[in-house]
């Protein structure tokens, strides 16, 4: 069981026990942190966040504050004489990851992603009727010429189509379906 975790601007995998060493946080040496940023966790199942996960944290531990390797930073122009050399120590803070939590309830939210999912996918099966070339197929479909007048007219039946079976958006077949029986205002328009 592993996560992905974005702790101080940059990215970790972290495992349970686990030491390392990230940018300075805030806190004292023993003080309890959580990290609720977390990308992807793996736990017999591979979970990844749009853009984190839900319901899961990484706790840990500060063990210390430390300062990295010294890193020489040398600058130069040549036949100039100038020449500056500068050192860093970047201010470290020496964790030890303590658990990994909230397994529990991100099976729950995944089933609701699913759902969700599911219910975005349906919506190639509906008709949008803002969409002129969605309307002229379904007149098209029917033989029927694609007329302003035409799709004025699909427009006002499919409110009725909603008002009578009470739904927000209709799918294709029922649009086809109301075209079939309310033929003949389609046809005298056509006169």
């Amino acid at each position: 069981m592993f996560a992905i975790v974005e702790i101080a601007g940059l990215q970790y995998k972290v495992e349970q026990d686990q030491k390392l060493f990230v940018n300075r946080l805030k806190g004292e040496k023993g003080d309890k942190v959580s990290f609720d940023k977390i990308l992807l966790t793996v736990n017999g199942s591979i979970t990844v966040g749009a853009p984190a996960v839900n319901g899961i944290t990484v706790d840990a531990e500060i063990l210390d504050h430390v300062k990295a390797d010294k890193v020489i930073v040398f600058k130069k122009k040549r036949r100039k004489g100038y020449q500056v050399k500068n050192g860093h120590r970047q201010s470290l803070t020496q964790i030890k990851i303590t658990g990994i939590t909230g397994f529990d309830g991100s099976t729950k939210k995944a089933a609701k992603k699913e759902t969700v999912k599911a219910e975005v996918l349906s919506d190639h099966a509906t008709v949008n009727f803002g969409e002129d070339h969605e309307l002229n197929y379904h007149l098209k479909k029917n033989n029927l010429s694609q007329s302003k007048e035409n799709r004025e007219t699909l427009i006002t039946l499919g409110k009725a189509v909603k008002v009578e079976l009470e739904k927000n958006v209709l799918t294709h077949e029922e649009v086809d379906a109301a075209i079939v029986k309310n033929i003949d205002q389609f046809k005298a328009l056509n006169k």
